[in-house]
């Protein structure tokens, strides 16, 4: 039996989005000269390692766009500024939504952000002219997107604010198949067995996503340990009115990941900066299911801050802050301490305690190296956020 997958009508097609709006506020940011439109360029300007041959990023994507369910899926790549209404409004999230949050998003303006997820490109797929053809026609479409997106976050081994995700989507007319969780299972093993092999022991939980119903996880073992690394979900009738076509005649299914976490699990990765290093002794390890050594665990300076601050302060615009200065030398960032004292501070204040570990994966730092690092923080920290040092 043919696999619905690989229907005759299927071929692949490359689509490109213009991205006449993308550079159009890259030009209005670049104008603006401000802290945090300068932060947003440096982001963007950052590399797309799914799109470098030579990172295990890109190698990940290239065995799950060259798996044979795929192998005729549509490839799309989308903006990485998009508008908040195609970000969340056709998705279903609600308004109080935590990603929608200033302190979780990177707001370029009231209307448009950094990409926060590459399922946006549910939305520019579907309006591909060949694409709306074959909707038109009753038959079955699919296609991947891959790339960087942006979230704010702590700072520790395993996160940074801009990482690399891949979905997927297939959507088939009812009348020749309900999409169902098998189907999902179906599918996210297949990756996993790709990345991990044909051994991996996996296993599916329930999840909740805004666009997705019903929605699951997967699970795999590792040293022991189940770890979350996939998610999927059939696409919500709601949405895909929303997006124009007829859930009483559409429906499917979708899957989105970070690569970042595979390729940490595949290569017991210690520090997720590894994967954006130029050390040559680094980068010819950094291959899929081979363990990384440790070239040299160079020493880490700690240094602690503690601050007296608004309570309208924001965690995640601090570690903003932190990479900012730190030119990717703090591994890790960790609150230590956080309180009220009425009494001593005052009312609709708060007393924090940061630990900053100061390590670089390329070098030994000095001690005269991080102390002045340490003091631009200190200083920055009370301009910008009003803080009163302790």
């Amino acid at each position: 039996m043919l696999n619905i997958h690989q229907a005759a009508h299927l071929k692949r097609s490359h689509y490109t989005v213009p991205l006449d709006e993308e550079k159009r506020i890259l030009n209005e940011l670049s104008a603006r000269g401000d802290p945090e439109s300068q932060r947003l360029l440096r982001y963007l300007a950052l590399s797309d390692l799914t799109r470098q041959p030579d990172s295990p990023i890109a190698e990940l994507t290239r065995r799950i766009i060259n798996l044979s369910d795929f192998e005729n899926f549509d490839l799309i790549q989308v903006p990485e500024i998009v508008s908040v209404k195609e970000s969340f409004d056709l998705f279903d999230f609600p308004h109080d939504h935590p990603a929608r949050s200033k302190s979780d998003t990177y707001y370029v303006n009231e209307d448009n952000i950094l990409r926060p997820h590459t399922t946006i490109m549910w939305y520019y797929h579907l309006k591909q002219p060949a694409v709306k053809e074959k909707i038109a026609a009753g038959q079955n479409v699919g296609a991947l997107c891959f790339g960087k997106v942006y979230r704010k976050d702590e700072i520790d081994h395993r996160h940074m604010n801009v990482f690399h995700q891949m979905d997927g989507w297939f959507l088939a007319a009812k009348k020749e198949k309900e999409i169902g969780r098998q189907d999902l299972e179906e599918i996210l093993i297949k990756i996993a067995r790709s990345i991990f092999g044909s051994q991996i022991k996996y296993r599916f939980n329930p999840d909740n996503f805004p666009y997705t119903d019903p929605s699951l996880e997967m699970e795999i073992e590792r040293a022991g340990q189940w770890v979350e690394v996939l998610g999927a979900g059939v696409v919500k009738g709601n949405v895909l009115k929303k997006l124009g076509l007829d859930p009483t005649e559409y429906n499917g299914w979708a899957f989105g990941f970070g690569l970042e976490r595979l390729a940490i699990l595949s290569m017991k990765l210690p520090d997720i900066r590894l994967l954006w290093s130029e050390d040559p002794r680094v980068k010819r390890q950094l291959k899929l299911e081979q363990e990384y050594k440790e070239v040299s665990k160079y020493p880490s300076i700690i240094r602690d801050i503690s601050f007296i601050v608004p309570d309208t302060f924001v965690a995640n615009n601090y570690f903003d802050l932190i990479r900012d200065l730190s030119s990717n030398l703090v591994e890790e960032v960790t609150l230590l301490d956080k309180y009220d004292n009425v009494a001593k501070f005052g009312a609709d204040k708060l007393s924090y305690t940061y630990r900053i570990v100061y390590r670089s994966i390329d070098r030994t730092l000095t001690n005269a190296e991080v102390n002045a690092l340490h003091e631009k923080l200190r200083a920055q920290t009370e301009m910008e956020f009003s803080a009163q040092l302790r």
